[in-house]
């Protein structure tokens, strides 16, 4: 028997538990897809434990559905919220994560995520693939609402460049001189979520180097996100994921 906080972030859900004790075995990726499973479990886009750290204010460990790892940039907003909930931070904090240490800041009930700098990135065609904590491929399209995501994405990650170690695929629709729509395939999950933070991350850095100026707003299925950054180029420093993370709910589940 365990207890868990579901939160969600833009509609990217997450089981949230409080490890610091090591009750819950993380090497149990079974558990993982179970408790991820939306018809046999609770139904989330990952699993997310708070543990204890000597040189931070608490660690993030991040999983897939599938088990594997990654930085996931919703969930970290999420795991920023509930740490917050369990009176391990106030409004500020540095945690660690699996690409390093995040400080993050809450004002007026959004998240202000940190991310690490990014420094180079390739162009693929007219296509980006951009690592901001988890690869992305970013591919702008004209018409988004109909694009069938589950099919391109899949196609994308499972071609013969990334099917070893995948890919998430973000579809993007330019709306504004700072404003886009994204859709994402991502991997682990293997179909599309609502939002992915470092997807939208990652798309409003390649939007910065068509030439748009920060900050970026974003429209995703689940909300909207916003990020900001400083350019040089194409160096990006002090790049922020700005947003929204929620309880929906809090329960108990036997393993």
């Amino acid at each position: 028997m365990i207890s868990f906080h579901k939160y969600q972030g833009t509609g990217n859900d997450f089981v949230m538990i409080d490890n610091r004790d090591l009750g819950f075995d993380k090497s149990d990726l079974n558990s993982i897809s179970k408790l991820c499973d939306r018809r046999f479990g609770i139904g989330a886009d990952g699993v997310i434990l708070i543990e204890s750290h000597d040189q931070f204010d608490f660690e993030m460990i991040y999983f897939n559905p599938d088990g594997s790892q990654s930085l996931c940039g919703n969930g970290s907003r999420c795991a920023v919220m509930f740490a917050k909930a369990l009176g391990i931070i106030q409004n500020e904090t540095e945690f660690l994560a699996i690409d390093g240490s995040h400080r993050a800041f809450i004002e007026e009930g959004e998240v202000h995520l940190l991310m690490n700098d990014v420094t180079s990135f390739e162009k693929i065609g007219d296509d980006y693939l951009i690592n901001t904590g988890s690869p992305h491929y970013i591919k702008y399209v004209s018409a988004l609402e109909s694009l069938n995501v589950i099919a391109e994405g899949k196609a994308i990650r499972y071609s013969e460049r990334f099917k070893k170690e995948g890919v998430n695929v973000n579809f993007i629709q330019k709306e504004s001189t700072n404003g886009l729509a994204i859709r994402t395939y991502e991997r682990g999950v293997e179909g599309e979520t609502l939002s992915c933070g470092t997807g939208c991350t990652a798309a409003a850095l390649s939007f910065g180097l068509l030439g748009a100026v920060s900050p970026i707003e974003l429209k995703a299925q689940g909300g909207n996100l916003k990020v900001s950054f400083d350019q040089h180029e194409s160096k990006f420093t002090n790049i922020y994921l700005i947003g929204p993370a929620q309880k929906v709910f809090e329960g108990k589940i036997v393993l």
